[in-house]
C-alpha cells in the first residue's frame, strides 16, 4: 500500500494528479488497518495516542477514498459550504474517540462500530453514485469511453462492500480475535485489484475542455430535462454547421481516428465545443458518443461483409474502422446491432 501510494503521490502515470494524490493518501490510511499486525504494539494498542491517532485515520479511510472520486471526475473541483457536512463524522468520532475512558467497553465498541460503519456507507454511496453519473457525462466529449469511465472505482466500491461486511461480521461474532490468514488473502486480493486498476488509468478529460462547463451543462439537463434548450445559434447556423459536420465525416472520414474527442473534432470545424455539442445534440439528436460511433459501426458493417476483408480477423476491422479496442468494438457494435461483429459476419456473409 505504501508502494502504491509512492507510486500516485510521484505521478508516476502522468495522469489525473490530484485525483491520484488524494488516492496514495487514501491508500496511506488504508494501511493503518494492518499496523498492528505488522508490529508488537503491546499496550500501546489502547493508550489514547493510539486510539486517538491510528484509529482515527482508519476512520479517514472512506473520506479520503471519496475525496478522489470527486477530482477523477472533475479535476476542478472545489468543495462547497455544504460539503463541510462530510468532516462532521470525523469530528463526531474524534469527539467518540475521548469518551474511551467514560464508557463502558462494550458501549464504546458499539458506538465506534455504528460511527465507523454509518460513515463508510454513506462514502462508498456518493462516491457509487459520482462515478455512476460521470459514465454518462463522457459520452457527450468522449467517443471511447471504455477507459475513462472510472469502472473500476466501482470494482473497488463493489470489494469495499464485500471487506466491509467481512469485517462487521469478525467484529461482532469473534471481537477479540485479528482477522485470521483466510481474511487477509481476500484483502490481499482487494489491494492488488486497486493496484491494478491504478496504474492503468489513463487521463479522463482532453487538455482544453471546459470540464465545469460540462458538468453544468449536463446537471441543467439532469435537472430540467423537460426545459426547453438556450439557442446557442439560429436555425440556418445548425443546418450549416450539420452539413459542414457531416462532410467531414463523410468526406475526411474523422470518425477513423481512435483518439478522437469533442474537443478535436472543434478545432477541426472551427468551433467551440459547446458549440459543436449543440450541433450533435440538437441536430442529430444524439451524443457525441452516439453521433461518432454511428459512423464506425456502419463502416465495420461494410467491412465485415466486404470479400477482400474477409482473411482478416475481427480486432484489424474494429482498428480499421476508428476503435481502439477489441472490447469496445464488441461492446458499441452489439448495443447498435444486436449482434456481436461474429455473429454478424456469420449471419449476413
Amino acid at each position: 500500500m505504501f508502494l502504491l501510494a509512492f507510486l500516485n503521490f510521484s505521478h508516476a502515470v502522468q495522469v489525473n494528479r490530484k485525483a491520484n494524490i488524494w488516492f496514495g493518501v487514501f491508500a496511506i490510511f488504508w494501511s493503518t488497518f494492518w499496523l498492528d499486525e505488522m508490529l508488537y504494539l503491546g499496550s500501546l494498542k489502547h493508550h489514547v495516542i493510539y486510539q486517538v491517532g491510528v484509529v482515527f485515520i482508519q476512520f479517514l479511510v472512506p473520506l479520503t477514498f471519496l475525496i478522489s472520486v470527486y477530482y477523477y471526475t472533475n479535476p476542478d473541483y472545489k468543495f462547497g459550504k455544504y460539503r463541510i457536512i462530510l468532516f462532521l463524522v470525523p469530528l463526531l468520532i474524534l469527539i467518540a474517540l475521548s469518551l474511551k475512558e467514560v464508557l463502558s467497553e462494550k458501549t464504546y465498541h458499539i458506538l465506534i462500530l455504528v460511527l465507523f460503519f454509518s460513515h463508510a456507507i454513506t462514502c462508498v454511496v456518493l462516491a457509487y453514485f459520482k462515478v455512476h453519473r460521470h459514465q454518462k457525462l463522457i459520452q457527450s466529449f468522449s467517443s471511447h469511453t471504455q477507459d475513462v469511465d472510472l469502472r473500476w472505482i466501482k470494482y473497488i466500491i463493489y470489494s469495499f462492500i464485500a471487506s466491509s461486511l467481512l469485517i462487521l461480521a469478525y467484529n461482532l461474532l469473534l471481537p477479540t480475535r485479528n482477522l485470521n490468514i483466510f481474511a487477509n488473502l481476500f484483502f490481499l486480493f482487494i489491494l492488488y485489484l486497486v493496484a491494478f486498476y491504478s496504474i492503468r488509468q489513463k487521463e479522463i478529460f482532453p487538455k482544453g475542455l471546459d470540464i465545469v462547463e460540462e458538468l453544468e451543462k449536463s446537471e441543467e439537463e439532469e435537472s430540467n430535462p423537460n426545459q426547453q434548450k438556450i439557442k446557442l445559434m439560429s436555425d440556418e447556423d445548425l443546418l450549416a454547421g450539420k452539413e459542414r459536420l457531416m462532410l467531414l465525416m463523410e468526406q475526411q472520414e474523422a470518425f477513423l481516428d481512435t483518439e478522437l474527442n469533442l474537443l478535436k473534432l472543434a478545432n477541426q470545424m472551427e468551433l467551440s465545443s459547446h458549440q459543436l455539442s449543440y450541433i450533435i445534440n440538437n441536430g442529430f439528436q444524439q451524443n457525441f458518443f452516439q453521433f461518432i460511433n454511428s459512423f464506425r459501426v456502419e463502416r465495420a458493417k461494410e467491412l465485415l461483409l466486404d470479400p477482400k476483408m474477409m482473411p482478416y480477423n475481427i480486432v484489424s476491422i474494429g482498428f480499421s474502422s476508428g476503435f481502439n479496442s477489441k472490447t469496445a468494438f464488441n461492446t458499441v457494435f452489439k448495443n447498435s446491432t444486436g449482434l456481436t461483429p461474429t455473429a454478424y459476419r456469420q449471419q449476413h456473409s
